[in-house]
């Protein structure tokens, strides 16, 4: 028998909302985390809630039973090595979701290896770990999802971070 995990669904661009909602009307789980972007057009300007991983949805699955998925309308593939899937680990998704559901400004990012990492100590995303950025004269914090290789970038205030290496000791302590 297969273990229900969260699976990165790779999805024909746009079709994100389609496929997260066809998914959901045959019961899965999904999660398709948003961001708000402002749109400049000739006339206006409007606010727009775009996917953070522009093709991707997360969906709560037995890998064994993936043929329910497979053809739903959208979908490209499992994220996976070969024709393995691979599951999203738990916490990376606890920390989009955490940042989705904070409601701070956040931005999809590329994907970093280097960079200090550090723990968020305060805050509505306190217990986050992730690595620290300075952009602009502002913080950020970013959070990967290693499987897809994309990250978000939140902006946080600077003197919620705490390296990593103090954040650790300030726990054993």
């Amino acid at each position: 028998m297969g273990q229900h995990a969260w699976y990165a669904i790779q999805v024909r661009r746009n079709h994100e909302r389609l496929t997260a909602t066809h998914l959901e009307h045959r019961s899965y789980e999904t999660f398709l985390p948003l961001y708000k972007s402002r749109r400049r057009w000739s006339d206006r300007i409007k606010e727009l809630e775009l996917p953070l991983f522009p093709g991707y949805l997360f969906c709560h699955m037995d890998p064994l039973t993936r043929l329910a998925v497979l053809t739903s309308p959208g979908v490209v593939r499992v994220v996976g090595v070969g024709k393995a899937p691979v599951p999203v680990a738990d916490q990376e998704i606890a920390s989009i979701r955490a940042i989705v559901e904070s409601k701070l400004p956040a931005d999809p990012y590329t994907y970093l290896q280097i960079g200090e990492q550090v723990r968020i100590g305060f805050g509505p995303l306190r217990g986050l770990t992730g690595i620290l950025l300075a952009v602009e004269d502002q913080h950020r914090l970013v959070v990967g999802v290693t499987l897809l290789k994309r990250s978000v970038a939140v902006r946080i205030q600077p003197e919620w971070a705490i390296p990593l290496d103090a954040a650790e000791s300030l726990r054993c302590a």
